[in-house]
């Protein structure tokens, strides 16, 4: 089995589409009227298999059954936002120009009248840039995105209009939206960034946008501190009102700041601090850390002064 197949519980008239699969054997499926519901694999079947056994007729032809297709914008646009499971829990989010069109592209998220900056950058034809994670658990918290898009032209080029998309994430819908993502090769939950919305005025967007322009050098990196306090209140003025999932992500977002601003300074080590807690933030780090290769080794630290929640990285 695997997900997007259509399937029946043994002993209930449920059916629906698989969206999830664990280790554990346990599935995730989603009913016609979008409610997701738990079942072990050996409470439900193949639902073209069963057919053909029990009644000989032929298996349901692919167009009938309602499995995630690929989505595909207009050819002169071709821009997706892509969410990559890292496993059952996780999701990177990317951003995909699977055109020839060069983009000015800003990616923010919505509080309001505020917005908070994710992603400014020059996005070339046929790249993909990842910009965030995201708890799946969490996607009722998410805020709604903003991207935007000022395309880059020569003098001989058609020109196209600046554009934006806001989208609000709906689990009744994001699951069905499984693909094979473009430039990444991996199956991904994919959303065409079609112009649906009004046209941007450039000079105003430039002005908001702090007038985004690609930079011909990276900027000097800096060195940090070779300790890292990731306690939150010492990243933020005020806490309150913040959720766990907007917590951690503005100290997941600082200890990578940090680690890379190290690893690009040439330091040999340094130390975060994250406490102990419910050990959230320590794991989501260490299972970072063991996926760089240029990171020696890492380990707990200074035990003495703070137990089991500071952690040692050790850089190549």
């Amino acid at each position: 089995m695997n997900i997007g197949d259509r399937v029946r519980l043994l002993h209930g008239k449920e059916e629906g589409i698989i969206r999830k699969i664990s280790s554990s054997g346990r599935i995730q499926i989603e009913i016609e009227d979008g409610f997701i519901i738990p079942a072990l694999k050996s409470e439900v079947v193949l639902i073209h298999q069963t057919e053909k056994s029990h009644f000989g007729e032929k298996p349901v032809e692919e167009k009938d059954i309602d499995t995630p297709i690929p989505i595909s914008g207009p050819k002169d646009q071709g821009l997706y936002l892509a969410f990559l499971p890292i496993n059952d829990q996780s999701l990177s989010l990317y951003l995909i120009n699977d055109s020839r069109q060069a983009y000015l592209s800003h990616v923010s998220e919505v509080f309001g009248d505020n917005h908070r900056t994710l992603l400014a950058t020059t996005l070339n034809p046929g790249e993909a840039k990842k910009f965030d994670d995201r708890l799946l658990k969490e996607m009722d918290e998410w805020p709604a995105f903003l991207l935007r898009f000022i395309p880059i032209h020569n003098q001989l080029e058609r020109a196209i209009p600046a554009f934006e998309r806001q989208l609000k994430m709906k689990p009744t819908q994001f699951f069905k939206h499984l693909s094979k993502a473009p430039r990444l090769d991996k199956t991904a939950y994919i959303f065409a960034l079609e112009q649906t919305t009004k046209e941007l005025d450039i000079r105003a967007l430039n002005q908001e946008l702090g007038e985004i322009t690609p930079k011909s050098e990276a900027p000097k990196a800096v060195k940090p501190a070779r300790s890292i306090d990731l306690h939150i209140e010492k990243l933020v003025t005020d806490s309150k009102g913040m959720s766990n999932s907007e917590m951690l992500r503005v100290q997941l977002e600082t200890f990578d700041r940090n680690l890379d601003q190290a690893m690009a300074s040439g330091m040999d080590e340094i130390t975060f601090i994250h406490g102990i807690g419910n050990g959230v933030l320590r794991k989501e780090i260490h299972k970072r850390l063991s996926q760089l290769q240029n990171i020696k080794y890492f380990q707990d630290t200074q035990k003495d002064q703070w137990g089991y929640g500071a952690t040692l990285v050790r850089i190549t």
